[in-house]
């Protein structure tokens, strides 16, 4: 925990922590999103509410890479969408794929039980089983097992921490440890001791002391060590967002260390919002990160 943080100032965690205020056009970029998905999901090949396990939220939509069966098998990107654990659906970012899939890539979407029915250690692990679907099932859909990399947005970027950080061999034998290949967090939260604290959060996060130490990814014990073969993580973050999701992108590379976290960068002009429409803006830097993954 950064001690410049003051946690006993809801006001300030509250401007600092909730989004929602602090871009007042969130509404109209959600029903832009759901515009564009419902959209996405017309134009491409898309298998949705493929189930990974047996709650009624974990599904998962595959966009299947456009390749010819004699061809090899593709990259897999797998977007977690993000809403503070507690909102928003996989349906509303559909419009991603598109820029993906043109690309040659395989693109998975889970969904993830919202907060506060289940604890944030809990949605973690429910990624964690999505993923392991996915390695052992993607192939019958065109995408490569050995080429999974993950996309993550907000709450989605703590998760696809978690999942790069994740014990693969401990959770299943037949899984490799270096089953996630590449991770690019976009505005992650990966201290979520500030959140125990936001006014607006605490009553439907739930968060506890064990929680925070659980699911923190900046403080997991000896997380990713160098000598392994899983992946890096890239780190971005608006720069129009607040001092303390920039502070949280920087983070994560301060604990993990430069050689994990190779990219930690501030994008001038994004907010929290307008940061995914530059996930797929040809011409964006960000978008030319995600497309590495895919390499």
């Amino acid at each position: 925990m950064n001690d410049s943080t003051p946690l006993n100032d809801p006001a300030w965690l509250e401007v600092q922590y909730n989004n929602r205020a602090r871009v007042p056009e969130h509404v109209q970029h959600f029903e832009r999103w759901g515009r564009l998905s419902r959209e996405a999901r017309e134009r491409l090949v898309c298998l949705p509410d493929v189930a990974y396990g047996h709650g009624p939220r974990e599904t998962l939509d595959i966009f299947p890479a456009r390749r010819r069966d004699d061809e090899a098998l593709a990259p897999v990107l797998v977007f977690i969408h993000g809403g503070y654990w507690r909102s928003l659906d996989k349906s509303q970012h559909s419009f991603l794929a598109p820029a993906f899939v043109n690309q040659g890539g395989c693109v998975v979407m889970p969904n993830y039980a919202l907060c506060p029915s289940v604890t944030i250690p809990d949605i973690a692990l429910q990624m964690v089983q999505a993923l392991a679907w996915v390695y052992r099932n993607i192939a019958v859909h065109g995408g490569d097992p050995r080429r999974i990399s993950i996309v993550g947005h907000s709450a989605g970027g703590h998760l696809a921490a978690m999942l790069l950080a994740c014990d693969w061999e401990r959770y299943a034998a037949d899984l490799p440890e270096d089953l996630v290949n590449n991770v690019l967090s976009i505005s992650g939260v990966f201290d979520l001791e500030p959140l125990r604290h936001t006014p607006s959060l605490q009553d439907v996060l739930r968060l506890t002391p064990e929680a925070v130490r659980m699911a923190s990814p900046a403080w997991l014990p000896c997380v990713l060590p160098a000598e392994d073969e899983r992946g890096v993580l890239l780190s971005v973050v608006g720069g129009n967002e607040s001092g303390e999701f920039i502070r949280q992108a920087q983070l994560i590379r301060e604990t993990w260390g430069e050689l994990l976290v190779p990219i930690c960068e501030t994008l001038p002009g994004l907010d929290h919002f307008t940061v995914l429409d530059a996930l797929v803006h040809p011409r964006h830097r960000l978008h030319k990160l995600a497309l590495q993954l895919l390499t």
